[in-house]
């Protein structure tokens, strides 16, 4: 099954616009993150011009409704959050607070960042992930 026809395209530009919000943490987006927030467009069926429209007109957020896509959503957000290696407490926050924004459980996302720590490049594997929020939601 496809994940990006599960969710519509609403949706997929308002994940893209929180995206691209969450990299703008530091001014100016990196190219490494640009390349990433593209390839997850292009994943996502988003064609460019669209893409580069949502760096100046942000889309209003829209709650995902599926609790797998938000774990993805949030699994891609720590993907993006260690592209540049350095993670700063205003990050780490940022990202606290988007996962509680999605509906995901406090003690989930502070097991998924403590975790991160243990991976090669800061990276948890997504099975990972799933198990720790699958934990949390039965």
């Amino acid at each position: 099954m496809n994940p990006s026809n599960m969710i519509n395209r609403v949706e997929k530009l308002s994940l893209l616009s929180e995206m691209i919000a969450f990299a703008q943490t530091d001014e100016n987006i990196k190219s490494i993150e640009y390349k990433f927030l593209a390839s997850i467009a292009k994943q996502l069926e988003i064609s460019k011009e669209d893409f580069d429209y949502l760096f100046d007109h942000p889309v209003t957020y829209v709650h995902l409704k599926s609790h797998s896509e938000r774990i993805v959503q949030f699994h891609r957000l720590v993907l993006l959050m260690n592209l540049d290696n350095q993670i700063s407490n205003k990050e780490l926050v940022k990202l606290h607070n988007f996962g509680l924004r999605m509906g995901l459980s406090h003690e989930s996302i502070n097991r998924v960042l403590d975790l991160m720590e243990s991976f090669p490049n800061k990276i948890v594997p997504p099975d990972f992930l799933i198990d720790i929020f699958k934990v949390q939601y039965n």
